[in-house]
């Protein structure tokens, strides 16, 4: 996959428009219009703006995809890169209390 169709694929993934990453990379849109489709290749400066603008590094971005997980997780997953970082945290907190409860006595 180039770099435009993962740029696209990860940005409809989390439900967000070509003018929202704009707003939030501060890239044109019309810029990752273009590179979305494939008219032109983002300079770096320009590809590490769209990509933190998407809530990644770098280093995410360009990774394999992780192998499949199971429906229930994968759900999970998708409704959580729809949160904010501040919802986040606190859906985690309540995981790792939950899993706690669930820890026999003297674990």
């Amino acid at each position: 996959m180039d770099i435009g169709q993962r740029i696209k694929t990860t940005r409809e993934h989390q439900g967000i428009s070509m003018n929202a990453l704009s707003k939030k990379s501060g890239a044109a849109q019309s810029a990752i219009s273009e590179i979305e489709s494939g008219k032109r290749q983002p300079t770096f400066e320009v590809l590490e703006k769209i990509v933190f603008g998407l809530g990644l590094t770098l280093s995410e971005f360009f990774a394999d995809p992780p192998a499949e997980l199971q429906p229930d997780l994968r759900q999970m997953v998708d409704v959580a890169q729809k949160l904010t970082p501040l919802q986040r945290e606190l859906l985690i907190s309540v995981m790792k209390e939950m899993v706690k409860d669930n820890q026999p006595e003297g674990d």
